[in-house]
């Protein structure tokens, strides 16, 4: 049952931003960007948790998952360091991630040729 719940609850989030993409003058860069608030907004009144409790890898894959993450950086490092945590906690607690998308992307400019469109 935790895969499918995954599928379904990760499926929707999908559905959704394609949606926005068909439907909407928005560009995908700003339904990305959506996406990362509503997971932090999400995460600052609480709801997100038992979401992604809920739904495991359905919920903290996708970009709302990342806005989760970085709220609860924040929020960890605000309780340890005071007002820096503020500028620190959300970079530290997704530094993994950023830094396997930076090193992957590198290794892609590398690897394969671009084509001129």
């Amino acid at each position: 049952m935790e895969y499918l719940w995954a599928f379904l609850v990760g499926g929707l989030l999908c559905a959704v931003g394609q949606i926005l993409i068909d439907y909407t003058k928005l560009t995908p860069a700003r339904i990305l960007t959506a996406y990362v608030v509503t997971g932090v907004l999400l995460s600052a009144v609480k709801l997100y948790k038992p979401i992604a409790e809920f739904a495991g890898a359905g919920a903290t894959v996708p970009l709302t998952g990342f806005g989760h993450l970085l709220a609860q950086g924040v929020e960890k490092a605000i309780a340890q360091r005071g007002f820096i945590g503020i500028f620190t906690g959300g970079i530290t607690s997704a530094s993994a991630g950023i830094t396997v998308a930076i090193v992957s992307g590198l290794l892609a400019a590398v690897i394969f040729k671009q084509k001129d469109k």
